[in-house]
């Protein structure tokens, strides 16, 4: 790595840890004080007091500035609500909003060759899953509010004093003349005025007020996702905001009244163009430019800089977990071990006591699924159900290990077969998916069998294994609730085996006790006669590979088998059969033959749209590919020895609850 060239720093603004650390990565060290020869100035922006003080020392002193702004996408909230951003705009010549002379990135589109495959391959990656995600610059936005009724003309407003209105050739009075165009060139259409963002919010103001939502026009305040409102727009109108390059990605031509980087290519309607600006350009080319090659997008999990795409998928996840918490949760039975790390899990927004208008949250299934007026006389509530998730942690639940995902399921658990989930709804939605869609879930499912991951992920050696092809049967806690709930005529691990013998007398069969019983924490102990071998203390990821098939109940040993190619028979109804994918034996739900996914489609809905994930290093929420670094790479959270303990008393509590109910 070659040493970071020195831009000085005149305002304490830009010397936050976050820039500093961008920038670094990007080749520039930022320090304060007066430039040497050979340094930079670094300016935020054009108009504000480091740009000024930057232009009046490099007057003096001929230093070249180093200008830096927000990128595209930036954060879940804006920047004056204090949220570092996930990227930075770093331009030699000038901003990238200044129509006055080229950018950096203005002569990357005027100039650049287009012709690498990889970056082209790259670019469309990133395009897809930006605008199938919806996110956006700053992305708390809500996907719950009724969107307005689709044939409007969208007209975006900015924040007055925006520093791209001005240097990109426009005033105040161009949002005038804006929004008279768009009703004369549209007489019949009703024209939408989105506010900014941090008009909403009360940070700064906007050019349009209710004053303007007159002779067919509305002003459309709420924080409704720009994919949503470009969805239903018939045209898009537009000064410089980024919103103009989010409507060329979702596939609109917008009409540009200002000058901003993004316009002029063929991909929009300028009003007022740059004559400059001569190349046609097509889509992917001008993304390639703008969302690959200009910016510098960081990873804050793995600090690092990162492509375009690993930046949606951030905002992806913590607009997801924004939008589920905002209005809080409340679970008054819950543990209390598990109630600090599901707080932090949960935004924060989580009490322990019952309150009217809380949404109740409940770990597991229960005999009940609505808190009754007859016990909360004040209170009624749908419950939401939490479990863990499939890829949990480096240690065992039952060792109070905080986990890395969670499922949050509003209709039932994915344990269940009795009713239906929000899991099989995410089935069937990712089965109607596209092939290029689930590039993601292949490559998820790739990383997952290359580092070996599981659900526990427990350290501990192979064992000998049979030199012959054998089948693996994995033994299961005896109170599983999937057990309880998705098995008929074989219910537990002794008979497991004997169907398994009884279908396969000449296989070897090798038994893999449940990690949780053979810790001593949960019961489910047996004599395993009808096993070859019994694998103690194994690691399953061995035994998966080795196998030529394994026979389980419900474990979710039987996806971690799918992922891996092995073949899989099923005695009972886990969430993976029923769906062409398994040898089903078991009694399985007959509304699952309403789609046949593909083992890609399985894993996008299991692993991506169904669980959320946490990395308790940042404390924050974040994708699967996040999850999946810190259980390869760690650091890893671990229990204290008072959690220990109290893991021991709780096995031992919980076995005798179980012999007394026999």
């Amino acid at each position: 790595m070659t040493a970071p060239r020195t831009a000085r720093v005149l305002s304490l603004g830009l010397l936050s840890t976050r820039i500093r650390r961008i920038a670094w990565l990007a080749g520039w060290d930022l320090k304060p004080g007066w430039p040497r020869p050979g340094d930079h100035l670094a300016a935020w922006g054009m108009d504000g007091p480091s740009a000024r003080r930057a232009s009046a020392v490099s007057a003096r002193t001929g230093a070249p500035i180093l200008r830096l702004e927000d990128p595209w996408l930036r954060s879940l909230h804006p920047g004056r609500t204090g949220e570092p951003p996930l990227g930075l705009l770093i331009d030699e010549r000038t901003a990238h909003y200044d129509a006055s002379r080229p950018s950096d990135l203005e002569t990357l589109l005027a100039t650049h060759p287009f012709d690498d495959g990889d970056l082209l391959a790259r670019t469309r990656a990133a395009m897809e899953e930006w605008r199938r995600s919806g996110v956006t610059k700053y992305a708390a936005t809500r996907a719950d509010l009724a969107p307005p009724a689709p044939g409007y003309v969208l007209v975006v407003d900015q924040t007055r004093g925006d520093a791209s209105i001005r240097h990109s050739g426009a005033t105040e009075t161009t949002f005038r003349e804006m929004l008279m165009l768009a009703r004369e060139e549209h007489p019949a259409s009703p024209i939408l005025i989105k506010t900014h963002p941090e008009a909403q919010r009360g940070l700064r103001p906007g050019h349009y007020s209710e004053a303007d939502a007159t002779h067919g026009a509305t002003l459309e305040d709420r924080p409704l996702p720009p994919a949503t409102l470009l969805a239903g727009a018939t045209a898009v109108y537009t000064v410089s905001s980024g919103l103009g390059l989010e409507a060329i990605l979702h596939g609109h031509r917008p009409q540009t009244f200002g000058r901003p980087a993004w316009s002029g290519w063929g991909l929009d309607e300028p009003r007022n163009p740059t004559p400059r600006r001569q190349r046609k350009l097509t889509r992917t080319q001008l993304f390639a430019a703008a969302a690959v090659l200009y910016p510098r997008w960081y990873d804050p999990h793995r600090d690092r800089l990162c492509e375009p795409v690993d930046v949606v998928r951030v905002l992806e996840a913590r607009a997801r977990a924004w939008r589920e918490d905002r209005a809080g949760w409340c679970a008054p039975g819950l543990r209390l071990w598990k109630r600090a790390p599901l707080r932090r899990f949960l935004s924060g927004n989580l009490t322990f006591r019952e309150t009217a208008g809380c949404r109740r949250l409940e770990w597991g299934i229960s005999d009940v699924g609505r808190i009754s007026d007859a016990d909360h006389p004040r209170v009624t509530h749908e419950i939401t159900r939490l479990e863990d998730g499939f890829l949990r942690s480096r240690g065992l639940g039952a060792e109070l290990v905080p986990p890395l995902s969670l499922v949050l399921d509003g209709q039932g658990l994915y344990y269940d077969p009795t009713r239906r989930s929000d899991l099989e709804d995410a089935i069937l939605r990712a089965a109607a998916l596209p092939p290029e869609a689930l590039a993601r879930a292949r490559a998820l499912r790739a990383a997952i069998t290359a580092l070996g991951l599981t659900k526990y992920n427990l350290d501990r050696p192979a064992p000998d294994l049979p030199d012959r092809p054998f089948l693996l049967v994995p033994g299961q806690v005896a109170d599983d609730a999937s057990i309880r709930l998705g098995t008929t005529q074989v219910t537990d691990n002794a008979g497991l085996l004997k169907a398994a013998r009884a279908a396969n007398p000449d296989a070897i069969l090798v038994y893999k006790p449940h990690p949780d019983v053979e810790a001593g924490l949960r019961e489910g102990a047996i004599d395993a006669l009808d096993a070859d071998l019994v694998a103690t203390d194994a690691p399953p990821v061995p035994l998966i590979e080795a196998a030529s098939g394994v026979w389980t109940l419900t474990s979710l040993l039987g996806f971690e088998a799918l992922l891996r190619g092995t073949p899989v028979t099923t005695l009972g109804a886990p969430f993976y059969a029923g769906w062409g994918l398994t040898d089903d034996r078991g009694q399985v739900p007959a509304r699952r033959r309403a789609a046949r996914p593909s083992l890609d489609a399985l894993v996008h809905a299991v692993l991506i749209d169904y669980p959320r994930y946490f990395d308790p290093i940042l404390g924050q929420a974040c994708p699967p590919e996040i999850a999946v670094h810190r259980l390869a790479h760690g650091p890893h959270p671990r229990p204290g020895p008072a959690n220990r303990m109290l893991s021991k008393a709780q096995g031992a509590l919980a076995t005798q609850a179980h012999l007394w109910r026999r």
